[in-house]
């Protein structure tokens, strides 16, 4: 994925999922040989996540977008998701 892309892709999330004054949290994960990942968690709870080419273009391509802001798996960024029923569901399924 081209690093123009993932930054289009990230500021859809934004436009879909942020509000004015609170920024969507972007946690940025490394995939091996894949790439990297980006975890993005809106104002509103939401979760998405968009690939990267590396954990450098992930990151420019976070810095690159308004109103988005580097996260870590901290307390804060987890109270901040709201997991519903399905995907909690989903995610129980692939324990099995």
């Amino acid at each position: 994925m081209s690093d123009q892309t993932t930054q289009k892709r990230i500021a859809e999330f934004v436009k879909a999922h942020g509000k004015p004054g609170t920024a969507v949290k972007a946690v940025v994960e490394p995939i091996g040989r894949a790439g990297a990942r980006i975890v993005l968690v809106g104002a509103d709870g939401a979760m998405g996540d968009v690939m990267a080419k590396d954990v450098e273009s992930a990151t420019n391509a976070v810095d690159a977008v308004d109103n988005v802001e580097q996260a870590e798996w901290d307390r804060e960024t987890i109270a901040a998701t709201k997991i519903g029923f399905a995907h909690r569901r989903k995610m129980a399924s692939m324990q099995s």
